[in-house]
Order: C-alpha cells, then structure tokens, then sequence
C-alpha cells in the first residue's frame, strides 16, 4: 500500500496516533490533515508525519484513497456532506468514533452506504492532542470495523489491513451490534459507577464516613466514575436506545434481587454471586472470595521482540516478583499496553520507581 494516500479530518490523539502508525509501517504512504489548530499540523509536518496541510474540505481530498474522520462524534457526521463531492471513484471514507448508529443513520440518509466503512479503535490516553499521540497506541487493541449493508468487500479488507498495519486487532461487527455490546461492557458501567458514587455522597453522614472508609472492592468498581464527564454525556446522547435497554435489564435485575432479599431468598441470591462468580473467572484473572486490592499499572511500550524481557529483568534485579503480566486490548480508559500486576503494595511501588529511571511512561490504575 506504498502508493496510499489517506487524509484526515480532525488530528487530536487519535488522529496522530492512526498516521504516526501508518508512516511507521509505511514511510511512502502520504499524509494530508485538516484541523483548526494549523499550529499543531506544522508540528506534524515538521515531525514527517504530515506531508500536505488541508485549508479545509475541498480539491486536494480527491487525492485520497482513504479518508479518516477523527473529530469528536457529534461532528463527524456533520463532515460526510462536505467530504462527499471531492471523494475519487473507488474511495471510501471511515471514522474513529466510539459509537456508531448515528453515523451509519447519517450515511444512509447521504446515500453514501457504499463509499463508507466505519471504525473504532479500543484504545485513547487520559492525555488529548496531536502532542500526546504516538505511533504505538493502536498496537494490540481491537480495531472494530462497522460495514454498512452496501460496503464494497474490498473496502472491508483494505479497512482491516490497515488496522492490522496500526498494530491493532481488527473486529468486523455490524455496527448495531457494535452499540448493543459497547452499552453493556462500557457505558452501562459507567453509569452505574458515577450513580453508586453518587448514591454513597448522597447517603454519608457528615463526618464523611463513607467516604473515609471507602477503599478496596468500592474503589475498584468505581474508578471509571472519574472518566471525562463531557465524553460520557456525548455517548449516552448517541447510545441512547442500547443503554436504555441495557439499563432497563439491569434494573430489572436489581428489582429480582431486592425481591429475593425482603424475601429472605438464601438460594436465589447464592446463586446469584455463584453465576456472576463463574462467568467473570472465565473473563480474567479468576480469584476467590471478596474482591482483593488491585496492586497494579500499565505500561507504555512498544510491541517489540525483549519489550516485555527487559521489564522483567529490571524487576527482578530488584527482587520485586511479578503476579501477572497481560496485554491490554481494550485501552480506551488511557491504560498502557501491558498491564502489570503485584503481590502487594509495597512492590508495586518499588517497581514504579524502577520503571520510572528508565524512562518508561507509567500510568496508574484508575
């Protein structure tokens, strides 16, 4: 794909992160982006990464072979319109965006089903920006790929090459399934985790108690409740239908066990802690009992031959052992690539200030 040409609108995070990758791959794949902020596309040129600056939508796009969306959801689908009439024969445009109904619904209405792939890299950083991306945050992550109903196959396999050349782990999903797994595993449990928040300010004594004492199992299933507040009001404006549904179910189910409970029902909720106990063991990291402190962070690395040997030689030069050591695919919350997990407190604290001499870009788990 030497002679590829991709253009992107919008170039924050994202954006950067998708071409620094491409050029890594590929040097001889040519570049060209829009966004407001020129100064930031200067840097990206002056970095080799970005051979044409864009003025805007308009001629220069009928050079591209591919064209990215990459601003934030709500005005994606604003730019299909604009991007249209400069798309060459055998073109197709794509988007990063984290959910998809809205703008597949935007697409059909364009008519554009046939000129379109969507997509959603699983990966982000707390850190937003051309300046914070780097040419390594795809890698391992899964990449979902939304046809529409009239994408070209063709199209889907280019989408899914150039997802494999990110480094990234390519998914083919209609796009509805997509929202309907998406507002289950990632936006339900938001909710829940901001309303359970919520729900302990509002219930605390004054001596702040509650908030005091909260640590452990609270704490691990709270801390996405600290996630932007402006991305998540975004998605559950675009998601809306799949989380109602999943939030109705999960209701329902909140209302079975509150029945169970004024009903002294020993067995029913038994078995609720043993199902829900099964299926999260066969997920990950099985453990017994309550939920134990998560000693751990991620890593910022570069999927390469020794990445992974040369950290464990660093630590265990120290004398610090390692409980578990796992490859991060769904990053979306800003975790490094790999995610390292400890015995206990002390070690993992020892290990940060190990990693950290050697320049390593650590981050901590929410």
């Amino acid at each position: 794909m030497s002679d590829l040409v991709v253009g992107f609108i919008g170039f924050g995070l994202i954006g950067g992160s998708l071409a620094k990758s491409l050029k890594r791959a590929d040097p001889d794949i040519r570049i060209m982006a829009y966004m407001r902020t020129r100064s930031k596309l200067e840097q990206a040129r002056r970095d080799g990464i970005v051979d044409v600056i864009l003025e805007g939508t308009g001629e220069p796009l009928r050079e591209c072979d591919i064209i990215f969306l990459c601003t934030p959801v709500e005005y994606n689908a604003r730019y299909l319109a604009d991007v249209r009439p400069f798309l060459k024969p055998g073109a197709f445009i794509t988007d990063v965006g984290s959910t998809k109904t809205d703008i597949h619904k935007a697409v059909t209405e364009l008519g554009m089903e046939d000129i379109f792939v969507g997509g959603h890299p699983m990966t982000g950083s707390e850190k937003t920006g051309y300046e914070s991306s780097t040419d390594h945050l795809l890698e391992n992550a899964y990449y979902i790929i939304t046809p529409t109903d009239a994408s070209p196959v063709r199209d889907v396999e280019r989408m899914t090459k150039l997802a494999r050349m990110t480094g990234a782990i390519p998914i083919v999903l209609d796009y509805r399934e997509h929202d309907r797994i998406t507002a289950a595993i990632s936006h339900l449990p938001h909710i829940i985790a901001s309303s359970l928040v919520n729900l302990v300010r509002d219930c605390d004594n004054q001596a702040g108690l509650m908030k005091k004492l909260a640590a452990g199992g609270f704490k691990d299933i709270t801390r996405i409740a600290s996630s932007s507040p402006v991305m998540w009001e975004q998605i559950c404006m675009t998601n809306t239908e799949n989380i109602i549904s999943m939030l109705e179910s999960y209701i329902a189910s909140l209302t079975r066990t509150l029945g169970q409970l004024r009903q002294k029902d020993q067995e029913g909720i038994y078995q609720m802690f043993d199902i829900s106990r099964i299926y999260r063991n066969s997920i990950s990291d099985p453990s017994t009992g309550s939920v134990t402190p998560d000693y751990s962070f991620s890593v910022d690395v570069v999927d390469e031959p020794g990445a992974i040997s040369t950290l464990a030689v660093i630590l265990s030069a120290r004398g610090i052992s390692i409980k578990n050591i796992g490859i991060n695919h769904n990053r979306e919350q800003g975790e490094g690539a790999l995610k390292i997990t400890f015995y206990e407190s002390s070690a993992r604290e020892a290990a940060w200030e190990a990693l950290k001499k050697y320049n390593y870009e650590l981050i901590p788990t929410k």
